[in-house]
Protein backbone atom coordinates (compact mmCIF):
# COMPACT_ATOMS: atom_id res chain seq x y z
CA UNK A 1 0.00 0.00 0.00
CA UNK A 2 1.46 3.41 -1.07
CA UNK A 3 2.20 5.66 1.47
CA UNK A 4 0.72 9.82 1.08
CA UNK A 5 3.97 11.39 2.59
CA UNK A 6 1.78 12.93 5.64
CA UNK A 7 1.19 9.49 7.02
CA UNK A 8 3.70 6.70 7.90
CA UNK A 9 3.28 2.92 7.96
CA UNK A 10 3.88 0.61 10.48
CA UNK A 11 7.44 -1.08 10.39
CA UNK A 12 6.62 -3.74 12.64
CA UNK A 13 3.57 -6.23 12.79
CA UNK A 14 3.27 -5.16 16.22
CA UNK A 15 3.21 -2.07 15.84
CA UNK A 16 0.17 -2.29 13.47
CA UNK A 17 -1.93 -1.11 15.93
CA UNK A 18 0.02 2.19 16.43
CA UNK A 19 -1.78 5.30 15.82
CA UNK A 20 -1.38 7.26 12.78
CA UNK A 21 0.71 9.91 12.68
CA UNK A 22 1.15 13.57 10.64
CA UNK A 23 4.37 15.07 9.53
CA UNK A 24 4.87 18.42 10.96
CA UNK A 25 3.54 21.00 8.21
CA UNK A 26 6.78 22.40 6.12
CA UNK A 27 5.18 26.30 6.19
CA UNK A 28 3.35 26.26 9.00
CA UNK A 29 3.29 29.85 10.40
CA UNK A 30 4.62 31.11 13.20
CA UNK A 31 3.00 34.04 15.00
CA UNK A 32 4.78 37.62 14.37
CA UNK A 33 6.27 39.14 17.60
CA UNK A 34 4.76 42.47 17.81
CA UNK A 35 6.38 45.89 17.39
CA UNK A 36 5.70 48.39 19.66
CA UNK A 37 6.69 52.37 19.48
CA UNK A 38 8.31 53.59 22.90
CA UNK A 39 8.74 57.00 23.82
CA UNK A 40 12.01 56.77 26.61
CA UNK A 41 14.53 59.40 27.78
CA UNK A 42 17.76 59.38 27.34
CA UNK A 43 19.60 60.39 31.02
CA UNK A 44 22.72 58.42 30.73
CA UNK A 45 25.18 56.67 28.75
CA UNK A 46 24.07 53.81 31.13
CA UNK A 47 20.82 53.84 29.11
CA UNK A 48 22.28 52.55 25.89
CA UNK A 49 22.59 48.76 26.71
CA UNK A 50 18.54 49.05 27.24
CA UNK A 51 18.13 50.84 24.51
CA UNK A 52 19.51 48.56 22.30
CA UNK A 53 18.16 45.67 23.47
CA UNK A 54 14.67 47.35 22.67
CA UNK A 55 15.45 47.83 19.29
CA UNK A 56 16.95 44.32 19.01
CA UNK A 57 13.30 42.95 20.16
CA UNK A 58 11.54 44.96 16.96
CA UNK A 59 10.85 47.79 18.86
CA UNK A 60 10.95 51.41 17.42
CA UNK A 61 12.37 53.94 20.25
CA UNK A 62 11.54 57.63 20.37
CA UNK A 63 14.26 58.65 22.31
CA UNK A 64 14.17 62.38 24.04
CA UNK A 65 18.00 63.37 24.50
CA UNK A 66 17.53 66.52 26.20
CA UNK A 67 17.80 65.05 29.59
CA UNK A 68 21.54 64.17 28.86
CA UNK A 69 22.01 67.06 26.65
CA UNK A 70 21.59 69.19 29.97
CA UNK A 71 24.16 67.21 31.62
CA UNK A 72 26.85 67.06 28.84
CA UNK A 73 26.63 67.97 25.47
CA UNK A 74 29.81 65.52 25.05
CA UNK A 75 27.92 63.03 26.40
CA UNK A 76 25.24 63.13 23.78
CA UNK A 77 27.49 63.33 20.63
CA UNK A 78 28.90 59.98 22.30
CA UNK A 79 25.49 58.39 22.52
CA UNK A 80 24.52 59.31 19.05
CA UNK A 81 27.41 58.16 17.43
CA UNK A 82 27.14 55.21 19.41
CA UNK A 83 23.57 54.58 18.42
CA UNK A 84 24.56 55.41 14.99
CA UNK A 85 27.12 52.94 14.69
CA UNK A 86 24.26 50.15 16.55
CA UNK A 87 21.48 51.34 14.04
CA UNK A 88 24.53 50.41 10.47
CA UNK A 89 24.88 47.42 12.35
CA UNK A 90 21.87 45.96 12.42
CA UNK A 91 20.79 47.49 8.93
CA UNK A 92 18.20 49.71 11.22
CA UNK A 93 17.33 52.84 10.90
CA UNK A 94 18.13 56.45 12.85
CA UNK A 95 17.44 59.91 12.63
CA UNK A 96 16.80 63.31 14.37
CA UNK A 97 13.38 64.46 14.79
CA UNK A 98 14.03 68.27 15.66
CA UNK A 99 16.10 69.25 18.29
CA UNK A 100 15.37 67.28 21.21
CA UNK A 101 14.35 63.75 19.50
CA UNK A 102 15.99 60.75 18.12
CA UNK A 103 14.06 58.15 16.42
CA UNK A 104 15.64 54.68 16.37
CA UNK A 105 14.20 51.94 14.31
CA UNK A 106 14.86 47.72 13.71
CA UNK A 107 15.69 46.42 10.69
CA UNK A 108 12.33 46.00 9.07
CA UNK A 109 11.14 49.45 9.60
CA UNK A 110 12.82 52.37 7.31
CA UNK A 111 12.35 56.00 8.19
CA UNK A 112 10.88 58.15 5.20
CA UNK A 113 12.87 60.83 4.68
CA UNK A 114 11.68 63.84 2.40
CA UNK A 115 14.28 65.35 0.00
CA UNK A 116 13.68 68.94 -0.51
CA UNK A 117 16.18 71.09 -2.74
CA UNK A 118 17.91 73.25 -0.82
CA UNK A 119 17.61 77.11 -1.67
CA UNK A 120 20.62 79.51 -1.25
CA UNK A 121 17.86 82.36 -1.15
CA UNK A 122 16.91 83.98 2.58
CA UNK A 123 14.12 82.80 4.36
CA UNK A 124 11.61 85.40 5.08
CA UNK A 125 11.28 86.99 8.68
CA UNK A 126 8.04 88.25 10.24
CA UNK A 127 9.55 91.81 10.52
Amino acid sequence: MPTLGIFRKPKREEDENAAVTEAPPETAEVPAAKTYLKAMPLRDLADLENIKAEVKNGNILILRITPLANKSIDDVKQAVTALTEFATSISGDIARLGEERVVLCPPNVRIWREKTPVSNEPLPTAA
